[in-house]
């Protein structure tokens, strides 16, 4: 039995600065299952609703101004699932014949956040875009193994073109020869997109090398033209 997510996106103009306009974004979805709420400024997700928590989540950098949501934003949030389940059904028995559109999400780009050192703490960043309707699930695993401890998925948001994107964060520690991958599933998909990321010993750079030979070089050039002319002046006179 086919599955339909029903979204409503309502955008905004927030404020008008001397910096220009800054866009709010406020997207939730319902499924039979599940549910998603989320607050965006300027294309960066500052609120979201953790509804198997019951809480609001605020996941915002620490290099930032941070952003707070009134009291009472996780329990509107909880009422608007109720306003869109009902819309579900509604929309289920007017458009049971209309075939839905579907557009499956790109091959999955895996990145780590930080350099990668050795024993230190980091993130593994999965990322897809270009599929409808939202959402994709995630899947990590290490070595072959299942992973679903320190993983953490954002909620699905929308490109221009009306398709969305989406990222699933993994907390890991770099270890030489551990192998990591990432799938993602989509009803667009026969089968999972799958990217694999391995650790690789972090070799020394060569900017330093490469800028201090080419110092010397210009300064050794410097020199002898210096050195050249110096004696073409003691010839003439």
């Amino acid at each position: 039995m086919m599955k339909m997510m029903v979204v409503l996106v309502l955008s905004c103009v927030l404020s008008v600065s001397a910096d220009g306009l800054h866009k709010d974004l406020n997207i939730f979805g319902c499924s039979d299952s599940d549910g998603e709420e989320m607050y965006a400024l300027d294309g960066e997700e500052i609120w979201y609703a953790d509804f198997i928590n019951k809480k609001g989540v605020e996941p915002q950098p620490s290099f930032i101004d941070h952003i707070s949501y009134v009291e009472g934003t996780y329990e509107s949030a909880v009422t608007n699932q109720q306003i869109c389940k009902q819309n579900l059904e509604t929309a289920r028995k007017v458009m049971k014949d209309v075939p839905v559109e579907q557009d499956p999400p790109s091959s999955p780009v895996v990145y780590s956040r930080d350099d990668v050192e050795l024993g230190e703490n980091n993130i593994l960043i999965c990322h897809v875009t270009g599929f409808f309707p939202a959402p994709v699930k995630f899947y990590w695993t290490k070595n072959n193994k299942n992973v679903t401890e320190g993983t953490s998925v954002n909620i699905p948001y929308p490109n221009k073109d009306g398709t969305y994107n989406q990222f699933s964060r993994l907390e890991f520690v770099p270890q030489l020869g551990d192998i990591y991958s990432c799938s993602v599933g989509h009803r667009a998909l026969d089968q999972p997109l799958t990217r694999i990321w391995d650790v690789e010993k972090t070799q020394p750079s060569v900017g330093p090398a490469v800028f201090c030979g080419v110092g010397l070089t210009v300064g050794l050039l410097g020199v002898a033209a210096g050195t050249f002319f110096l004696i073409k002046g003691n010839e003439c006179s």
